[in-house]
């Protein structure tokens, strides 16, 4: 039991960001602002989503298939110019979440949706895993009606599956900032640090064991 506990603090000390788990809640502006729709550009669409670290989630879109990136950053708050520090102190309304450049023609929005859903707790609130706090919250964001509706009804089809409510918020798109330049392509950067072998490459590789059909050919 001693050990277990010692390695449980472990797993949380070395957590993608400290946090003193203040609970923030998306303003209503936010919330009921019209989306943003990000304009297609040489034939690669954008969307964004929030999950918990970062580091995991970026690392988990850039393995599919018809995605030619995925950005760190931070999206959902009320301030400008969000920084990791910032953020961090749950105060900003910011949840760090990724930007993910793709090929529609490859790989579509619903897609990517269920990716989203099916890659993390959907029903843990305020946080993911051994991260906690608003600036870790589940957000799924939508540039317009068409996008509102895919993501309204994958999570219906999977709230199916959990006796608890699904925790994500579906929020309108308003902005992303990009993250500091150590964070980009951190699990490919750092595979040897702590909390990317505790947790961000066994999230990475329960996401691969569930949707090897949409992998890349280097990502099996």
């Amino acid at each position: 039991m001693k050990l277990l506990l010692i390695n449980l603090v472990s797993l949380v000390l070395l957590a993608c960001g400290n946090s003193n788990e203040r609970s923030t809640v998306t303003k209503p502006e936010i919330a009921n602002a019209e989306p943003v729709e990000v304009p297609v550009q040489d034939g690669m669409a954008r969307a964004y989503f929030a999950s918990g670290c970062f580091w995991c989630v970026e690392a988990i879109y850039e393995s599919i298939e018809g995605v030619e990136e995925a950005i760190s950053g931070y999206s959902g708050g009320h301030t400008k110019n969000p920084t990791y520090k910032s953020s961090n102190t749950g105060t900003t309304g910011h949840a760090e979440a990724v930007e993910v450049i793709y090929d529609p023609e490859v790989v579509d929005f619903r897609t990517l949706v269920e990716v989203y859903f099916g890659s993390q707790d959907p029903t843990q609130v305020n946080g993911q895993g051994p991260d906690r706090g608003s600036q870790y919250r589940s957000l799924i964001f939508y540039q317009n009606e068409e996008q509102k509706k895919i993501i309204e009804d994958v999570k219906a089809e999977v709230a199916k599956n959990y006796d608890e409510p699904i925790a994500a918020e579906v929020l309108p798109f308003q902005k992303f900032w990009k993250a500091e330049d150590y964070h980009q392509d951190y699990e490919k950067n750092n595979p040897n640090n702590p909390y990317i072998q505790n947790v961000s490459i066994p999230r990475l590789n329960r996401f691969k064991a569930k949707f090897p059909d949409i992998l890349k050919e280097d990502a099996h």
